[in-house]
């Protein structure tokens, strides 16, 4: 019997290789696919802006190259919010989406805090270690990420992809999980938006917090199994 696919969308500044940890529990239930998103990662550089829109186009590509007519998604962060309005705009594509520390509501504010962490003069001098790794991640460059990440951020802050209204409109299962340390993520808005879906469910991951190497893996992926 052929495994259900499952896809793997990774976050802001990132790239498949978030997954690297948890990729080998999940391939033994699931035909698991994993992609960069367009500027990132091994993607190279693209000369089009960031937007969550274009990254939805990116994962209906995989659909198709790998003749996937319906497919389970996990997203974490952003990569959530991808798979959040692929669901909404695309729903017979999709199954089931399960999320990890992803913002769903989005306004000029939200923006605004996020947007003041992606300096990249500031990070040279705040996260050495980090810019070194992301500098490693992207082929396109480190600081044209985070750049264009900034300005998507706050057109999304603009013009969100999901509005409050359409959360209702999502037919198939959501789980959203949220780390209990997570300083990202407002939990009380997640609850609030799980309980507009109309299959939506909450797991909140002890001893977690936002960065995906503080996630508890071991409950992620039970989560993940029970709900795939």
């Amino acid at each position: 019997m052929a495994k259900p696919p499952l896809i793997l969308l990774h976050g802001a500044l990132g790239s498949k290789e978030q997954f690297d940890d948890i990729l080998s529990p999940l391939e033994n239930s699931f035909e698991v696919h994993r992609l960069d998103f367009e500027g990132h990662g091994e993607a190279g550089p693209t000369d089009s802006p960031f937007r969550i829109s274009y990254f939805t186009e990116n994962v209906l590509g995989l659909l198709d190259v790998h003749g996937i007519e319906k497919a389970n998604i996990f997203g974490y962060s952003m990569g959530g919010y991808v798979a959040l309005t692929l669901a909404h705009e695309n729903p017979d594509s999709i199954s089931k989406v399960a999320t990890l520390g992803t913002i769903l509501s989005w306004n000029k504010k939200i923006a605004a805090r996020e947007c003041g962490y992606l300096n990249p003069s500031r990070m040279k001098e705040k996260v050495p270690h980090f810019v070194d790794r992301l500098s490693e991640r992207h082929v396109a460059g480190w600081e044209r990420v985070v750049n264009r990440t900034r300005e998507m951020l706050e057109h999304l802050g603009n013009e969100p992809n999901i509005k409050e209204e359409n959360w209702k409109d999502l037919a198939m299962p959501v789980r959203l999980h949220v780390g209990d340390r997570d300083t990202t993520v407002e939990l009380e808005n997640t609850v609030k938006n799980c309980r507009k879906m109309r299959h939506g469910e909450l797991c909140v991951l002890p001893g977690s917090g936002h960065p995906f190497e503080d996630i508890n893996k071991k409950v992620l992926l039970s989560s993940l199994m029970d709900f795939f």
